[in-house]
């Protein structure tokens, strides 16, 4: 098996972080870089990435995460946005309404990806109050949409395989 598909199949959300564990500099750079590899609508790239390094605004992001402390553990915290101000100005209603979701979403998946790759682990969030963290967390303007917050570190925890559903249920061969 190649690197790549290793790196799929043994990725997992990781909940425990070793707190005292920097991300280097180099290595946040890397998986910035792989988020902006993502493909996009029409090359749009209608997204923007909050690193949150400090305490106090991971422990902001925490309580807008209905208390999922693991975020403030984890050394970096990146928060990903969908600028719908970019998608709307190519696509219209279906950029704002599905493009900008959907090249966001290739965009975290590149950063789950890209970590678990540099040895680091993440977890995607996505139950968080919108509100709380685009308005008084990062103070974004309205054409900014919050939809992932994705918490970067060291594990301190062996994640372990989740059951997924068979092939046979979700795939249906057409010719």
């Amino acid at each position: 098996m190649n690197d790549t598909l290793e790196t799929i199949f043994n990725r997992r959300s990781i909940r425990s972080f070793i707190a005292d564990r920097k991300v280097e500099q180099e290595k946040l750079e890397l998986i910035i870089r792989a988020a902006l590899a993502a493909p996009s609508a029409g090359n749009a790239q209608p997204w923007k990435f909050y690193i949150l390094e400090s305490l106090e605004l991971r422990q902001q992001a925490v309580e807008a995460a209905y208390g999922q402390s693991f975020i403030a553990q984890a050394p970096v915290t990146i928060v990903v946005c969908a600028d719908l101000q970019i998608a709307v100005d190519a696509y219209g209603y279906r950029g704002e309404s599905l493009y900008a979701y959907q090249d966001t979403a290739a965009a975290v998946q590149n950063i789950l990806l890209a970590a678990k790759s540099l040895g680091l682990e993440t977890c995607w969030i996505g139950a968080f109050e919108e509100n709380v963290v685009a308005r008084k967390i990062l103070r974004l303007p309205k054409h900014l949409r919050p939809v992932a917050m994705i918490p970067i570190g060291y594990s301190n925890e062996t994640g372990k395989p989740r059951p997924k559903r068979p092939q046979d249920e979700v795939i249906e061969w057409r010719s």
